[in-house]
């Protein structure tokens, strides 16, 4: 019987140590997820827009051409960041990753 006193004990130890360690960090990650992952407001919209219409015009033109490397990166960056969404979105949709070659 001492031994599992001792061993909730222990384990009182850890999921206090874990909150300890959480709070600061869900703490930052609330922060940003306020500001990061709110729907774009009625103001954004034609912003949007016009950041679309100016990347198609860029595939047209050719003008991507003359990004630095590191607009390129940054821009495969955030591609793949949308693709991957889209991804978890089909996931979480299809309540399973079965079907998907991962």
């Amino acid at each position: 019987m001492m031994a599992l006193l001792g061993e909730l004990e222990k384990q009182g130890q850890k999921v206090s140590a874990a909150v300890t360690y959480s709070k600061p960090r869900l703490a930052t990650f609330w922060h940003y997820a306020k500001v990061e992952l709110v729907p774009p407001t009625p103001a954004e919209i034609p912003v949007a827009i016009q950041s679309l219409k100016k990347i198609v015009n860029s595939a047209k033109t050719g003008s991507f051409k003359q990004l630095t490397v590191k607009e390129a990166v940054l821009n495969g960056l955030v591609a793949t960041e949308v693709w991957m969404w889209f991804y978890i979105g089909e996931i979480i949709g299809k309540r399973g990753i079965v079907g998907y070659n991962v």
